[in-house]
Parts: C-alpha cells; structure tokens; sequence
C-alpha cells in the first residue's frame, strides 16, 4: 500500500482519496478470502501445529509438569461457592478447547470435544487449622496440584480446586494444561469468570455474547492457510536466518548437564533502576527501536559474555493472535520467535541495538511461521536435556503496572505463586515496568546452576545496562560485568589469601601425612575411576623413584604436557617429591610456542601421555611418557633420598 500512495500523491485530493478507498475495499476482500470462517462437519479436528509439537513432547515424556499452566487465587470477601462453579461451568461450555481431549486415529492425533458438564470445583476445609498450618498446607497443594500430570487422552485439560481458609477467605486453583490454554488464555478465562460471577451471584444471567468461533476452527484454517507459497516464504525467511545457527549456547554451569532435565525452576529478581530504564527508552527512540528491542540487546550481550560466543540466539513469546477475531477465544496461540545476533567485531551497544532492530523487524513480518514447524524443517536434534534451537528465553511487558485487577463480584482475588516453576529452558528473563523502572526475574535451572550464580548473573545484567545507557558508543568488551559488590568480593575478599602456614611443611609433605591418615579416603576422582590418598601417593611415589633414576637432581625443572586426568596430578606431586619444580604446559599451544617455553626455563625432563607425545617439539628435553595413572613401569617404594 505504501508504494502505491506514494504513486498517487499527483493526483487531485478527491481523485487520490476515492482510489485510495478502492485500494482498501481490494485489500480487505483479499483479507476476508483469507478469514477465519467456522469448519465444516462435527468429527475430530486436526491439531494446530502448536499442539501437535505438544503432544509429540507428551508422548516422549507421558505426564511430565512442564506444560502445566496453574494460576491461585487468593479470594477475600463473601464468597458464593455455587455462583462460581456455575460459572466456571459457563466459561468451559463457552469454550471447547477446555473441553477437548487429544486421541489418535490411525496413528494421527485428532482433536475430540466432550460435551459440556458441570465443572467439578472440589472443596478442601482448612478453616479449623492454626494460620501457619493453613498457609504450610495451602502451599504444598499448590505445588502439588500444579505439578499434577494429565492425560491428554482422557482429559479434562482444566480441573479446579477451592480452599477455604476462613469465613471470607479461600484459595482458588485452576490448573490447565498448555495444549489447550497460554497466558493469553488464562487472562480470557479470568475476565470471562469475573463477569459471569457476578451476574450469577447476583441471579442475572450471563451477560457474555456466545463466541463465533472455536479453537479447532482456528486449527483447521490454519492448516489450509498456512501451506503452499505462504508458507515456502515463511520457511525460506526462518531458515535462512537460522542456518549453522549453534545448537547449544554453551553457558558454564556449576553442575554437568543430566540425561534428563530437571522437573522444577527457581527464580531470583532483577532491578534496572528508573533512570537507567528512561535513558535506555531514549535510546531505542533514537534508533527508531523499542524499549524491547534494547533491553534483549542487553540480554544477549552478556549471554555472549558468559558464554564466550558471538552468535546467540534467543527465544522470545509473541501472543500468536495477529486477527482481531482471536483475541478472545482460549486456546494455545502463542508462538515463539527465535532471534539470532550477530556479536561479532566487538559493535558498541548502540550498533548491538541496530542489529537486534533489523532481525526483530523482520522475525516479526515472519511470526505466523510456528515455532514447532521451524524446529521440523531445521531436522534439529531432538534431546531431552535442553531446547531445541535456543536455551535462554526473554520477555516484557512494558504496560502500566496494576493493569488487569481481577475482582469476583464484590470478592477481591490476587495472584498467587508457589515460588517455583516446570522447567521448559535453562534461562528465562521476565521484566515489566514499575513506576518507571524495570523490574523482573531471572528464572533459572537450579540442576544447572546455584542460586548465587544466578544471583550474580542478574547483578550482571544491571550492571551492563547502566553502562550501556550511560554511554551507547562504548564497545560490548568495554562494558563492565561486575558491579561494587561483586568487584570488592573478586579483587579484596577472594584474594585475602594470606593464612599461617607451618615452616617445613611442603605441599607434598603435607599430602603424604594425610595419606599416612586416612589412606583409604577418596582423593581424586575422574571419568568414574577414584582414587584414594593412599593409592595416589604409592603412585607418586613410584613416578619420583623413577625420575631419580634418570639423573635427576634437585631444583630440576621438568615440563608438563598434560590435559586434566589423574596422571597429572601424580607428575606434579612425583615432581615435588624428587624436590624438582614442575613448568604446566598448555597443551593448545602452537608449537613455536611450546618451542620457546622449553628453551626459556631449560626443563631437562617432559612428561606427557602417548597420545600427546608427537605435538612436542624438537627441544632435546627427554620425554618420558606416563601410562595409566602417571605409572611407569617400575618397582613401588618410597623414592631414594635427595
């Protein structure tokens, strides 16, 4: 449409205005051929691409908590118990998809839809218990109750749960599986449950229109729409972006990856204060960019930081619902867009926003693509320990904060959260504005990492967007990672090393006198073998006699070549107890390097594995190469005296 305005603009007012008219009624009759319209027949419907993604996950992992959308309501008044069964009834009748069972036909999963029934609405009596008991119990059901599996065959996909803690006290739960609800929904399903609770408490009738269309109508459109030419250029856009896109963002952990995820997340908060909020929202202003759009430019520049690469990607939610005639309708809309930066060449943070800018501008022309289609086409391998695609995850609302009260008739209602979450991706950062800041959480894997490493992780990205809104021309590399706290811990705390230690006693004296205590103690450990202090030192002690066999002389520096395993602690400890000095080598070395190092601290003796032994360079330092262990063959015992 623009360019054709802009061919217009010659033409007299009244001429340019009724063409333009014409223009719009074409535009709207090609959209309308393209219209959600109610599908033909009552039988099994197809899945979206949404959910089928969410069964195919379902059936690798039958029951797994992850796709649990739980939301707790703290309800404060007088509250008819009845009035809000009848309309929860009412919001489950009104929409299918919370009626919808997921069965296979001919080894496809089609959608089945139960006819409406009373919504059973449990009641849990805790009026008699002391506070502190209620609360204790109110939070272990919750966690319980959202941690409850479904089953996508049988179903129902929503179940309910009321609490009573007082005479005008309860707790709310509504527990819904993600294959038939997303955040979106749940806000549909509150707005439509305060309205029919009042009007029913007050013995009105429903005040709600009935909906035009149901989610299996979205499903069906969608397949039909989202096939042939749209969707090749939908294809062709995603995986041109994405192609050699690294499949895992290599974060360090403090604990290895599992064979399985862990079933629950944990959560710490994050703070941008106001002023740095404001000069960042000037910044996006300046570069025609959104507050967004800088803020996930911050995020991935210190996942890049943390990880040491300069290609990240990163997941980000978009509602799913681009036609006005879904945004009221429950079901599973929201699609995932995956965003890939370019890190590369150390660009100022303001170059950073202008790249972020570009790749959003144009994920967002491509958004109707699923994110579960993307996946398909990539052929990307399927691993239960990670994400597909991208591991870390970035959302905002950047809307008044306060918006959306929930209210119940003259009963107030709160959000509740149990503190803990499924786990769906290593990272996840929320943030929303307040009065002016940004404020939000840092969800992370506590399999993964400890709390204090995603602490300082947060910390970190405050840090670095302070920095970035104080100067956006200062290279990524010259961002500070480390605020006061964290720089006087690493520079004063960590490095007040100076402690008693005892004349005499060298480090491989020391060891021998444990090992003389507790021989049997596990030592060192690697690869599934263990060793303990006793086994350790007999086996340095035999490399030390033989060192001593070769001529060795006190004081003499020996090299070594040596990757992390048991035998190079045995090298360094023999080493010490032939009273020699050991020179660590670093096996990544060119050899030129390796070539000068030899020369420079004239090591007579390296010592390696065999299959190191041929990238050593031609110094005329003998080379002895270790077996298992550090264990050359010779005899035990104690090495000779120096």
């Amino acid at each position: 449409m623009s360019g054709t305005t802009s061919r217009l603009a010659h033409l007299p007012p009244e001429r340019r205005a009724m063409l333009q008219k014409l223009l719009l009624r074409q535009a709207g009759a090609q959209a309308d051929a393209r219209a959600i319209r109610r599908r033909e027949g009552e039988g099994p419907a197809p899945l979206s691409f949404a959910q089928r993604r969410l069964w195919f996950l379902d059936q690798l992992e039958p029951g797994n908590p992850a796709y649990n959308v739980p939301l707790f309501l703290r309800l404060r008044g007088r509250l008819d118990a009845g009035a809000l069964r009848r309309a929860l009834s009412e919001v489950v009748r009104r929409h299918e998809a919370l009626r919808t069972r997921f069965a296979a036909v001919d080894g496809e999963p089609v959608q089945r839809v139960d006819p409406p029934a009373p919504v059973p609405l449990p009641r849990v009596e805790l009026r008699a218990a002391a506070e502190e008991v209620r609360e204790r119990e109110t939070r272990r059901l919750m966690l319980a109750e959202g941690a409850r599996p479904f089953d996508l065959a049988r179903g129902p996909l929503l179940r309910a749960l009321l609490l009573r803690l007082g005479e005008e006290e309860h707790v709310l739960f509504l527990v819904q599986h993600h294959v038939v609800s997303d955040a979106w929904s749940t806000g549909v399903l509150t707005r439509e449950l305060s309205a029919l609770y009042g009007a029913f408490a007050s013995g009105e009738p429903s005040p709600l229109p009935e909906p035009p269309l149901q989610y299996a109508d979205y499903a069906a459109w969608q397949r039909g729409w989202l096939a042939g030419e749209t969707l090749d250029a939908q294809l062709a856009w995603w995986t041109g972006r994405l192609a050699g896109a690294p499949p895992l963002l290599e974060l360090p952990t403090d604990h290895p990856r599992g064979a399985l995820r862990g079933a629950w997340s944990e959560a710490v908060p994050v703070a941008v204060p106001r002023a740095a909020a404001d000069a960042l929202r000037r910044l996006a202003a300046e570069e025609e960019a959104t507050p967004f759009m800088a803020l996930l430019a911050g995020w991935q520049a210190l996942l890049g930081r943390h990880a040491g690469q300069e290609d990240v990607v990163v997941g980000t939610p978009v509602a799913g619902r681009t036609r006005v005639e879904l945004e009221g309708m429950i079901g599973f809309f929201v699609n995932t867009l995956a965003i890939r930066t370019d890190l590369s060449g150390d660009p100022t943070f303001r170059g950073l926003l202008r790249r972020v800018r570009e790749t959003l501008l144009g994920a967002y022309q491509h958004q109707d693509l699923p994110f579960e289609r993307l996946v398909e086409e990539l052929g990307v391998e399927r691993s239960l320990t990670h994400a597909p695609v991208f591991q870390a995850v970035f959302s905002m609302d950047d809307g008044p904060a306060g918006e959306g009260e929930l209210r119940l008739g003259t009963v107030e209602a709160e959000p509740l959260r149990t503190g803990s979450a499924s786990v769906k991706f290593d990272l996840s950062l929320s943030l929303w504005n307040r009065d002016g800041a940004l404020e939000g959480r840092l969800t992370f894997r506590p399999d993964l990492w400890d709390r204090p490493t995603a602490e300082r992780m947060a910390a970190r990205l405050g840090a670095l967007l302070e920095q970035a809104a104080a100067d956006a021309d200062r290279p990524l590399s010259g961002l500070d990672l480390l605020g006061p706290a964290e720089r006087a811990r690493v520079l004063h705390e960590w490095n007040a090393t100076d402690a008693p230690f005892p004349d005499g006693d060298c480090l491989h004296e020391r060891f021998e006198a444990r090992a003389r205590i507790a021989p049997g103690a596990p030592a060192l450990a690697h690869g599934g073998r263990t060793l303990t202090y006793g086994e350790l030192d007999r086996a340095a002690d035999r490399l030390a006699r033989d060192l001593r066999a070769r001529g060795f002389v006190p004081e003499t520096r020996v090299a070594l070549f040596l990757e992390p395993a048991p035998e190079t602690v045995v090298a360094l400890l023999a080493v010490l107890k032939a009273g020699g000095a050991y020179v660590p080598l670093d096996t990544g070395s060119p050899p030129e390097r390796l070539a000068w190092t030899l020369a420079d601290c004239g090591a007579r003796l390296v010592l390696t594995r065999p299959e190191l032994a041929d990238r050593l360079p031609d110094s005329g330092a003998e080379v002895v190469v270790l077996g298992p262990g550090g264990e050359p063959p010779y005899p035990p015992g104690p090495p000779p005296p120096a």
